[in-house]
């Protein structure tokens, strides 16, 4: 088979790895990727927002089977616009249609969803313009701390959890009237807060059937103990320790079954990844939010503990044959440590080289935000790589993770040295 993997993040680095390794396998190509999908297939310089550009590819190589890796082209449409188009309509895409997009692009549609499904998650209600005055009134029934979220896509910062209530109603109409976050933000979600653990659980469906994946655990924060701005992931650990078998059973009846049920009832036709991003409130699972593709970096966690050929579950998910699929998992520990560019997530900056790289041992890296220039790796972005290591405990993989960090280098090199940490007090 040929295949074509879209994005150019940690996420489709770990993809290109794993279906390298398929015996099913012909051709491997990612659009745009990065310097470490170079070594699992070949890069095409295209952007997998230019729909037009990704047909031609598809034309050109024969392409049998297409993964879309982040949100934004799902969202736009990727999926109908192969339907919709006589030479790209029979290839496969893994990835939702627009319908099923919106689980993730709008927030107000998965929390009705979510209700009409009973779905467990927070107390809710939705606002704009018209009803303003309203959401300051919904805000003094709930207790802080406040937590607003942009409806649309927001690259990740449209969440703000505040802790008083008159910076929240100012942030409400900032969102709102003064467009904080351009058009996401027209209309606004306001919840409840959800006291308890957080993780993330993933499902890939054929839009009959499912299969479950690992559970993983990432950290937002920039600073160790969970200080300082948001970023798009320090790191990640699968299977989480507090996430036992008793758990996901709750989470498989109470949330991943009436949600593909639910998916089914709409007559949405769903074949793809959804993550579910939950909390675990006292040993029941809420959904705080669903996404329409894997999530980063839990994919460089999750994958490597996929035994099974990846590309054999994908093509069955093509065909809505996945019910007849096996599906394996390595029993080991997966942590991965996220490397990022000195200031990030605020100002950083890129084309600083990387060295040390080939000193690595007994770890992956995939790589997020670089380039290949030659002979060289240089820095493209805020998140540049994810060190994944297995290990028979937490503490373990993340050593070997930690102390293959060290060996790269790279003008302002960070790292947060505490993942995994906080999970050691459940004994693992």
């Amino acid at each position: 088979m040929n295949v074509l993997i879209l994005g150019s993040g940690g996420r489709e680095h770990a993809f290109a790895w794993k279906i390298a390794q398929s015996k099913k396998l012909e051709n491997l190509y990612i659009a745009p990727g990065n310097a470490g999908t170079a070594h699992c297939g070949t890069n095409v310089n295209i952007s997998a927002m230019d729909f037009e550009a990704v047909k031609n590819l598809v034309w050109e190589k024969g392409i049998d089977l297409v993964l879309v890796g982040p949100e934004d082209p799902l969202v736009k449409g990727i999926h109908d616009y192969f339907l919709a188009d006589e030479v790209l309509r029979d290839i496969p895409v893994i990835g939702p249609r627009r319908d099923g997009a919106q689980l993730e692009g709008s927030k107000d549609f998965s929390k009705q969803f979510m209700m009409k499904y009973k779905v467990p998650t927070a107390r809710y209600a939705s606002f704009d313009a018209s009803n303003l005055q309203d959401g300051y009134t919904f805000l003094e029934t709930l207790k802080a701390p406040f937590v607003l979220k942009a409806d649309g896509l927001a690259a990740g910062k449209g969440v703000l959890i505040l802790d008083d209530i008159n910076e929240a109603k100012a942030e409400l109409k900032a969102m709102i009237s003064d467009a904080k976050f351009g058009t996401a933000s027209a209309k606004v979600v306001i919840e409840e807060f959800l006291h308890g653990i957080e993780l993330s659980v993933f499902v890939l469906t054929d839009g009959k059937s499912y299969k479950l994946l690992p559970a993983a655990k990432d950290y937002k924060r920039i600073g160790e103990g969970d200080t300082g701005l948001n970023t798009g992931g320090m790191g990640a650990v699968s299977p989480v320790p507090f996430a036992d078998a008793e758990f996901l059973k709750k989470v498989e009846e109470r949330v991943v079954k009436p949600t593909v049920d639910g998916l089914i009832k709409e007559g949405i036709d769903y074949r793809g990844f959804i993550f579910v991003g939950l909390m675990n409130c006292g040993g029941d699972p809420y959904v705080i939010e669903y996404n329409c593709r894997m999530g980063d970096p839990e994919t460089e966690v999750v994958v490597p503990r996929i035994k099974s050929d990846l590309l054999e579950l994908l093509e069955a998910v093509g065909k809505q044959e996945l019910g007849k699929t096996n599906f394996e998992l390595d029993p080991r520990i997966a942590t991965t440590v996220m490397m990022v560019a000195g200031g990030y997530p605020e100002e950083y900056e890129k084309g600083h080289e990387v060295s040390g790289l080939d000193k690595v041992e007994g770890s992956i890296v995939f790589h997020a935000g670089t380039k290949q220039e030659g002979e060289k790796v240089l820095t493209n972005g805020g998140r540049l790589m994810a060190v994944t290591s297995y290990g028979n405990s937490i503490q373990e993989a993340v050593e070997k993770s930690f102390s293959n960090a060290e060996k790269i280098n790279y003008t302002g090199r960070y790292y947060r040295k505490d993942i995994g940490k906080d999970l050691l007090q459940f004994g693992n």
